[in-house]
């Protein structure tokens, strides 16, 4: 499972006129689910959203964490971001779950999440959206949660 995180002071996501989801300080978390992904890797890719320390503390290091700031989470499914790049100039989606698969662990992750923080806001499975944010550094990183490694 892959998680494309970016400290943010404000982001949202709108599809169409709807906006969907709005945070103020906090993480944007792109989500992507792989083939061999289970409840066990979406466990262990919340707690590292909500355990990584990439918030500043009184002496301005990167130390805290979203559970430490009680900052927003907003969740949004990507499955792009498990597509194949290695070759040529169009990306294959082999590497993605299945579209239920994947709606699936999306659903048990945005559960998850909203039973262990606040607050917490999401995109929609499946929909063509649009994603504003304002990313606070900018500070961006990639989460991955193998399934051997849970």
């Amino acid at each position: 499972m892959i998680g494309l995180i970016q400290r943010v002071t404000r982001a949202e996501v709108s599809s169409g006129s709807q906006v969907l989801g709005t945070i103020g300080p906090g993480l944007l978390a792109l989500i992507g689910v792989q083939p061999d992904d289970a409840r066990r890797e979406a466990d262990r890719l919340l707690e590292r959203l909500l355990g990584y320390r990439i918030f500043a503390d009184q002496q301005g290091r990167m130390n805290l964490s979203l559970r430490e700031t009680r900052g927003g989470l907003l969740l949004v499914p990507q499955f792009t971001l498990a597509a194949d790049t290695r070759r040529g100039n169009r990306p294959g989606f082999s590497t993605a779950a299945a579209p239920d698969q994947a709606q699936a662990l999306f659903v048990y992750l945005l559960e998850r999440a909203r039973a262990r923080h606040t607050p917490v806001a999401t995109g929609e499975f499946g929909a063509h959206m649009q994603v504003t944010l304002v990313n606070d550094g900018p500070v961006t990183f990639w989460l991955e949660v193998r399934a051997q490694e849970t």
